[in-house]
């Protein structure tokens, strides 16, 4: 009866109670060290915090006043310019993905492998590399002379390309027989229409998956509207949370309050778009 049990790494499950006690211990130490920190975050946001060093897991003194005074130290303004850049920036990284991708998986150009170098290496490029280049062509941008600085079209036009969502659109858009393309040239479609009627449909797994993915990453940039931003009314939350954190005047529980509001658009997003966020990695993996 408390024989032991093949697991699917190949090691052996105990049913004995030592080994379901120490498997309880494990499952929960692994709880308090990733779920630990959330939930402190979430119980600070709604109590009276003067300590960061005394932060707790226990609910004490419950309270709205945290989030009361981070509205009033312009939290939401903060949260609509994040929202705005977000949206566009996220549409704009969509519609450039989509459109890059289908001519990488389904064209054949002079320099295509050249592209998909330069695309593949923006991904091992970091940030602080880029920030001086970027801040240059931001004050002049190329062709047009406009300067971006101190705008939130700044924050939002580097963000159009993302070398990740090119190459997962590239990968997905590839996996579509060409026999349903040539089917539709046959019925006199132009490539136009079977890009929108026949590859962008079978692509919607991957779509969720850079949607969540370009969401997140676009919502936690710090370093681009910290080298856009003129003042504060430009700055997007998670650069605003920084002059909370300095300000001697605001208590730690509001930087708490603030924190959960700069972290539940995450949330609320991933919960929408899970399913087709997990269909699209399970098809990535199984086409791999």
């Amino acid at each position: 009866m408390n024989a032991p049990t093949e697991t699917a790494l190949g090691l052996t499950e105990s049913r004995s109670p030592g080994g379901r006690i120490l498997k309880a211990v494990t499952y929960l130490l692994v709880l308090i060290v990733f779920a630990g920190p959330l939930l402190a975050l979430l119980v600070s946001a709604f109590s009276q915090v003067k300590d960061p060093t005394q932060l707790s897991v226990i609910p004490s003194g419950a309270t709205l006043d945290n989030f009361r005074i981070a509205f009033d130290q312009g939290v939401l303004a903060y949260l609509l310019n994040s929202f705005f850049v977000v949206g566009f920036g996220l549409l704009l990284q969509v519609a450039v993905s989509v459109l890059a991708g289908y001519a990488l998986a389904r064209k054949v150009f002079p320099g295509m492998t050249l592209v998909l170098v330069a695309i593949l290496a923006t991904l091992m490029l970091p940030e602080e590399i880029l920030a001086l280049p970027l801040s240059v062509i931001l004050s002049d941008l190329p062709v047009v002379h406009f300067n971006l600085i101190g705008t939130l079209a700044g924050m939002i036009v580097p963000l159009g390309a993302w070398g990740f969502s090119i190459l997962v659109m590239t990968e997905f858009m590839k996996d579509v027989p060409r026999e349903l393309e040539e089917a539709a040239r046959i019925d006199g479609a132009g490539d136009l229409r079977i890009f929108a009627q026949i590859i962008l449909p079978m692509c919607k797994p991957a779509l969720g998956v850079i949607g969540v993915f370009g969401f997140t990453m676009i919502w936690d940039q710090y370093l681009l509207p910290l080298l856009v931003s003129t003042d504060s009314s430009s700055y997007t939350l998670p650069l605003a949370l920084r002059t909370l954190r300095i300000d001697p005047a605001v208590t730690p529980g509001v930087v708490m309050a603030a924190s959960l509001l700069a972290l539940l658009p995450s949330v609320i997003v991933f919960l929408f778009f899970q399913r087709s966020f997990v269909h699209g990695l399970s098809s990535g993996a199984l086409k791999g």
